[in-house]
């Protein structure tokens, strides 16, 4: 008999509600399956080995023990969700892709973070106010992203907030633009980047500022700043540097990044030469420019060039100008300057010209009375406070505390005999002096200016005109040595190239340093290969006719510490801008120009960001001649009613009749013409006394220089090697002077 196996029958039999036992029912004997054969194999029935019996169902739940529970419940727990972004510090609520994040806004990086740059904080709110404020509008910080604000140097940082102050209307309303008028090597590039950065990114209203930016830069530079963009921004932003190719292609690269909108702009930053811009302004006149930078801006200390009126008529309100040599002894350059980055904030030009420039100069006069001193003097005052509002400087002076010494040296050289009988000769016959009248320069004298200063270069530069005897070389042929051929170099015939010739020597022989040449003239530079080729250096030569995408390259090889080459010939002209060579750690300035602006940029390219070896600096002047005259007029200090000379034909504007005529002079019986019209009072017998005799100071145009030496001061052992032959006076600038305790 078939029993239930039901819960409910089986429960009664075991409570033994049935005293009779009847036997387990066991299902009926099947019989055995057949072989192959088709016959059977007995008649028992089995059960195979690997068949597990069923297991009964009841309705009781399985238990388990509460330690193995709290135990997995617990791993469960240990491991939280975690979003699988490196460093992701967002919501983990639930939310889907798409839909707009409740609550208050919050900015792009973290401004409690420990370094953080804060360039905007929202004004705080009473408990009220938060309750009220419509939290789709409400402020948030502005703050530097990390990876740039971790590398900025305080004086950096400082001038980041300048930048985004003033092109953010913060500093003076309604004008959004500025000046960065640091000194070379202060790291101006690293700041406009991430200016740029910060505005591409981000706002106070929580989306970015601009759309797009504009680098504008001579054409050397056009690389370089490819280069710095990619080196601190490492891929996160793509620019388009357009340093060549035909003129379609050029355009239909303008066109499309004219084009470009919306937040994420592929390519937002356009980094692009003066010449090239000139040349195709109109189709980036087309559109809108959330930023322009203007590298290198004293070239548009001319409002009526094509350059500057192109750049005037961007449709862009943003505007930053860099300039490590700002003009400033020139009222109308200074106002161009100013005028192209915050329009209307000096007035027009004939307001300035009348509210400032006239009062200013007539106060400046000798002749002034007591009431136009004073009247300019306040004007100037104006001037200054009104431009500072939109412009930052700061000297090089800051980069004593992480750079390594730098020694500045003007080195005085002795002309050679030929030399002096050519420059004597050559003030017989032309008289240039004779020629000015009403100090005015005709063109003449200004061609005499370039005789006389490519001959303290070296006599073979003015070979050619003795060979056809033009005015001032008739007869001069015959003073030059039987046999000479310009072909081959002789650094013998000039003072200058004998002091180079020996600096070269001593620098080559006694160290591993390698050594930068400039010249403004290219025809210079054709000596110095010429005396290279003789003495085996190894050299790279950069001008005028070089490509832009060559430059990179041969300044990126040279920077290499396994190049061979030893020399780096520089046209100042050329590429004196921005250029970074701290692969060479020794400098020769070999002639002056006659803008300061362009010596200093030159001089600028060993001391940066990167050199680890102390700097040697050397500036020539052939003593007595007219490039001591050069060297008088930058160093002496002048008032805003002169003008610093950056141009030949302009020479007349800046000098009085007898200065004029002083400059067709030759003094050979000093040691420094320089230092002989400063008559400077800490020099004994030519000789410095440290510290100064008691009552005494130094003079002011002298203050620069730390010392002034003669072959008993002098401490440079490349130049003492040379002292005996040619040079006769030094002067000295040492960057780390203070630190030395050097009074």
């Amino acid at each position: 008999q078939r029993r239930s196996l039901a819960p409910s029958q089986l429960a009664k039999r075991k409570a033994g509600d049935d005293d009779d036992e009847e036997p387990e029912w066991r299902p009926a004997t099947t019989q055995k399956r057949q072989k192959a054969g088709g016959e059977a194999d007995g008649g028992e029935c089995y059960r195979s080995p690997f068949r597990k019996p069923l297991a009964q169902l009841t309705n009781r739940p399985r238990c388990l023990d509460s330690s193995q529970h709290e135990a997995f419940i617990r791993s469960i727990l240990s491991k939280p969700f975690k979003v699988p972004i490196p460093n992701y510090k967002g919501p983990l609520g639930l939310r889907a892709l798409g839909i707009k994040r409740a609550g208050l806004r919050s900015p792009l990086h973290d401004p409690f973070e420990e370094g953080a740059l804060v360039l905007y904080e929202p004004p705080p709110l009473s408990a009220h106010d938060q309750l009220k404020i419509d939290k789709d509008k409400a402020p948030v910080h502005v703050v530097v992203d990390p990876v740039l604000s971790r590398v900025l140097r305080p004086h950096q940082r400082e001038g980041v907030k300048f930048l985004w102050d003033c092109v953010t209307s913060r500093r003076i309303p309604g004008s959004h633009g500025c000046i960065m008028a640091d000194e070379m090597g202060l790291g101006k590039t690293l700041q406009c980047i991430t200016l740029m950065w910060t505005l591409l990114r981000q706002s106070p209203d929580c989306k970015p500022e601009i759309e797009k930016a504009m680098v504008v830069s001579p054409s050397s530079l056009v690389r370089n700043w490819y280069n710095e963009v990619e080196k601190w921004l490492g891929g996160r932003i793509q620019p388009l540097a357009i340093d060549g190719g035909s003129k379609e292609e050029i355009d239909r690269k303008l066109v499309g990044f004219m084009n470009q909108r919306g937040l994420r702009v592929p390519s937002p930053i356009l980094i692009i030469s003066y010449e090239t811009f000139r040349l195709h302004a109109e189709a980036l006149q087309k559109g809108s420019v959330g930023l322009v930078i203007c590298d290198e801006g004293h070239r548009l200390k001319n409002s009526e060039n094509q350059t500057y009126q192109a750049l005037n008529n961007l449709n862009t309100p943003r505007r930053v100008l860099i300039s490590g040599t700002p003009i400033q002894n020139d009222l109308l350059e200074y106002f161009s300057l100013v005028h192209f980055v915050n329009s209307g904030i000096l007035g027009t030009a004939q307001e300035f010209k009348r509210h400032f420039e006239i009062p200013i100069l007539k106060g400046r006069d000798a002749d002034a009375s007591e009431a136009e001193r004073h009247k300019g003097e306040e004007r100037l005052k104006e001037l200054i406070s009104i431009v500072n509002r939109c412009l930052i400087r700061r000297t090089s002076d800051i980069l004593s505390k992480y750079l390594p010494v730098k020694i500045e040296q003007v080195v005085c050289c002795r002309l050679t005999p030929l030399q002096a009988e050519l420059y004597k000769n050559f003030l017989k016959q032309a008289k240039p002096a004779e020629e000015l009248k009403e100090g005015k320069i005709s063109v003449s004298s200004l061609s005499s200016i370039t005789s006389l200063k490519k001959l303290c270069n070296h006599p073979a530069l003015i070979y050619d005109k003795c060979v056809e005897e033009e005015e001032g070389f008739t007869g001069a042929l015959d003073l030059f040595p039987a046999g000479y051929s310009t072909k081959a170099v002789e650094p013998q015939l000039s003072g200058n190239m004998l002091v180079l010739d020996y600096i070269l020597a001593v620098t080559k022989s006694t160290s591993n340093d390698k050594v930068v040449l400039v010249s403004n003239y290219t025809q210079t530079l054709d000596l110095f290969e010429k005396l290279c080729r003789n003495r085996r250096y190894l050299y790279v030569r950069l001008d005028g006719t070089m490509s832009i995408k060559k430059r990179a390259k041969i300044v990126e090889r040279f920077n290499s510490p396994s190049s061979p080459e030893f020399i780096f010939m520089l046209s100042s002209k050329a590429g004196g801008c921005g250029l970074n060579l701290i692969g060479a750690n020794r400098l020769v300035m070999f002639d002056p120009d006659w803008n300061p602006a362009n010596d200093e940029q030159a001089m600028a390219r060993v001391w940066r960001d990167g050199q680890k070896k102390t700097c040697y600096i050397y500036r020539l002047l052939s003593t007595g001649t007219i490039e001591e005259k050069i060297f008088q007029r930058q160093t002496h200090k002048k008032a805003l009613s002169s003008c610093v000379v950056d141009e030949e034909q302009d020479v007349e504007r800046h000098f009085s009749l007898g200065e004029l005529k002083e400059l067709f002079t030759l003094n050979e019986a000093t040691t420094s013409d320089t230092h002989d019209k400063i008559k400077c009072r800490r020099c004994v017998n030519g000789h410095q006394v440290r510290p100064p005799p008691e009552g005494s100071d130094c003079t002011s145009d002298l203050s620069q220089w730390n010392h002034c030496a003669d072959k008993r001061g002098l401490q440079d052992s490349v130049l003492k090697a040379a002292w005996d032959v040619a040079v006769t006076f030094t002067f000295h600038h040492h960057s780390h002077e203070e630190q030395r305790g050097i009074p």
